[in-house]
């Protein structure tokens, strides 16, 4: 929480429990006039990505940082549907066990399907897909995304790959340890894909290991992506304060 309760300056709260304590949570916050940041996949407000829409939701009450996969992801799929019509996109985000606690494991069903929802609404896909997978491999890994897009048979490729290199960069300047894998990957038209080509991206999240295990990026991309929230918020609110 930013500022003591009596201040004129905005009072945020970041929730990372758990979606279902967030629930049972928000509603306080609201009576007490705190914005709320959800790092939860609770999905109570608006979803946020901060290179996609931040600056569209800074006066709600609660804003959802859907989840680690969809901070990671998302902004792929935005970079892709703002070039061409993407009917289809999945996600498959892969985190270190090690990485994963219990709020997470509880929240499976809630990641999948609030980053499912994120794929559409946030990152303009027609239909979309997330998996994640908790890898127990040792050493840990490093969290890793693949995106995969559907797109137009006849689809501007380097205009594709510009717009998510675009992408990538701006997600860099909140999360530095954000990078491409490999350049996009693209094949062909098949019948099997309705006629549609696809785009593959591979990304790698490290973390920044000042408190948390550098492998840990799926934790540093919620709490980098909150914090970034967070500030804006603040910011634009305290503007007006000062206005």
């Amino acid at each position: 929480m930013t500022g003591p309760a009596s201040s004129a300056l905005p009072q945020l709260v970041f929730e990372a429990t758990s979606a279902y304590a967030h629930r049972a949570n928000a509603p306080r916050y609201a009576g007490a006039g705190l914005t709320a940041i959800d790092l939860t996949p609770a999905a109570l407000g608006p979803l946020v990505c901060p290179a996609v829409n931040l600056m569209a939701h800074l006066d709600a009450p609660n804003v959802n940082m859907i989840s680690c996969g969809a901070q990671a992801t998302v902004p792929i799929v935005d970079a892709v549907s703002s070039v061409v019509r993407v009917p289809y996109a999945e996600i498959v985000a892969s985190v270190a066990s090690k990485s994963a606690g219990p709020g997470t494991r509880a929240n499976i069903d809630e990641f999948t399907h609030t980053t499912s929802r994120a794929i559409e609404v946030v990152g303009g896909a027609e239909r979309g897909k997330a998996i994640i997978v908790l890898n127990p491999v040792e050493p840990p890994m490093i969290m890793r995304d693949t995106v995969f897009c559907a797109i137009p048979a006849d689809a501007d490729i380097d205009a594709i790959t510009a717009s998510i290199e675009r992408r990538v960069a701006e997600v860099q300047r909140y999360v530095p340890g954000y990078s491409l894998r490999a350049a996009p990957q693209f094949d062909e038209a098949r019948d099997s894909w309705q006629g549609q080509a696809r785009v593959a991206v591979f990304l790698e999240v490290l973390g920044a290991g000042d408190y948390l295990p550098s492998y840990a990026g799926n934790l540093d991309i919620m709490t980098a992506a909150a914090a970034q929230v967070g500030e804006v918020i603040a910011q634009r609110r305290a503007q007006k304060v000062t206005a």
